[in-house]
């Protein structure tokens, strides 16, 4: 009876990947929830540490340090054991980090923490992206992994929600501990309910020799390193507009805290609708190419960050939902393709270190970037000359594409 009974569930979750997906969104959405808080609730931590613009920016920097640490272990890791079972140490690793940093008021363990978090906040994207890869064929996989890391940008809007305004009424260090719970209990859920495809243990597990090879083998592959370091100007530039948007609004335009907090959440969801609508548009009207879109979500976000550099200081709440709104869309957006693109410049059994590789390299603008805006803004005493730097690494980021588009035309590979 109970092998008649695994069979029955082994030939369900095998025919039904949506199903999978739906956990495996469940997950990613938790993991940003939590990490992602760092934006909206950067405000109240810095006026608690009595931080300068620069030090709140280390923030995410850091949690994208320990991200940028564990992207390459944890492909390696998810290539050998599955999906599943990282699900739950990826919960646990954030969960209690993010727990230990409400206890203490030490700025510098503040970032150890964090950047705790970060190791599990990581290694949920190669996690979940195998599951992608294994479950859907290609011409699905753009929506299905757009829908997935829709749950990024979904946490994030959340944060800003939810957590933000109980921040506001009960203090940020309850409010963030109860959400780290959460994390873990999600984890837990995922675990029992996820299952690994079928096909996902078929293939010969590597070696470190042969780990070791296969991630040198990663850098020579061109197309693989130019999206990853597109990626890294399009990642930065993306938590840049999380970390700075609710101070830019609330200073510089005076829109209340709340209203500000509300702008955080109309680019978060408007980023969710991105990951979706690219993922669809790349699929349904360009046969599965993905660098055409990440060509216009570069020039859109040159026109959104301008647009937000030059507007007066008089211009309202409303005028800026629309403003953030696109620019949200673009650079909140373009992360599920550039996914995509990372795993299928490989074979599908190497597509966790693939991701992997990418991924560390793309956290680099994360951890520099923020930070980097916050000192244009202490040095300045405004926000212009930031926002304008984001068009301008815009520029670079299309000289990447162009070179990647004209590598896979040499080489016949269509993406």
């Amino acid at each position: 009876m109970m092998q008649l009974y695994k069979t029955l569930t082994k030939q369900s979750y095998q025919y039904n990947p949506w199903k999978m997906l739906v956990w495996l969104l469940i997950a990613q959405i938790m993991v940003a929830f939590l990490g992602r808080s760092l934006g909206p609730l950067g405000v109240l931590i810095g006026e608690d540490f009595e931080l300068s613009k620069a030090q709140v920016g280390l923030l995410p920097s850091s949690l994208f340090i320990g991200q940028a640490l564990a992207s390459v272990p944890a492909g390696f890791m998810v290539d050998r054991l599955g999906s599943r079972i990282l699900l739950l140490c990826v919960a646990f690793c954030m969960g209690l980090s993010f727990m230990g940093l409400t206890l203490h008021s030490y700025y510098w363990l503040l970032l150890v923490l964090i950047g705790c978090g970060g190791i599990g906040y990581g290694a949920m994207h190669p996690t979940t992206n195998r599951g992608i890869v294994y479950w859907f064929e290609q011409k699905r996989r753009g929506t299905a992994m757009g829908i997935k890391q829709m749950g990024i940008t979904l946490g994030s809007a959340l944060s800003g929600l939810i957590l933000l305004p109980m921040a506001v009424t009960y203090g940020w260090r309850p409010v963030l501990f109860i959400a780290a719970v959460l994390l873990v209990g999600a984890g837990m859920l995922s675990y029992f309910q996820y299952r690994d495809h079928e096909q996902a243990g078929q293939h010969e597990k590597q070696s470190l020799k042969k780990f070791y090879a296969s991630l040198w083998s990663m850098t020579k592959n061109k197309p693989l390193l130019y999206v990853s370091l597109s990626a890294l100007c399009l990642n930065g530039s993306q938590m840049t507009l999380n970390t700075y948007i609710v101070f830019y609004s609330h200073e510089k335009l005076n829109i209340s805290l709340y209203l500000a907090g509300i702008l955080f959440v109309v680019s978060e969801v408007s980023g969710s609708l991105g990951r979706v609508g690219w993922g669809v548009i790349s699929d349904r009207f360009f046969d599965g190419r993905r660098i055409v879109i990440l060509l216009v979500i570069a020039v859109l976000t040159i026109l959104s960050s301008t647009t937000v550099a030059l507007v007066p200081e008089t211009t309202g709440f409303v005028t800026m939902i629309p403003i953030v709104a696109v620019f949200g869309f673009a650079i909140s957006g373009f992360n599920g393709i550039w996914m995509n693109v990372a795993s299928e410049l490989v074979p599908k059994e190497k597509s966790g270190l693939a991701t992997g590789f990418s991924i560390m390299l793309g956290s680099m603008g994360v951890i520099l970037l923020p930070p980097l805006f916050g000192l244009m803004v202490d040095v300045s005493g405004g926000y212009t000359v930031g926002w304008l730097s984001i068009a301008g690494l815009m520029i670079i980021v299309l000289s990447l594409l162009i070179a990647i588009s004209f590598h896979l035309k040499k080489t016949n590979h269509v993406l």
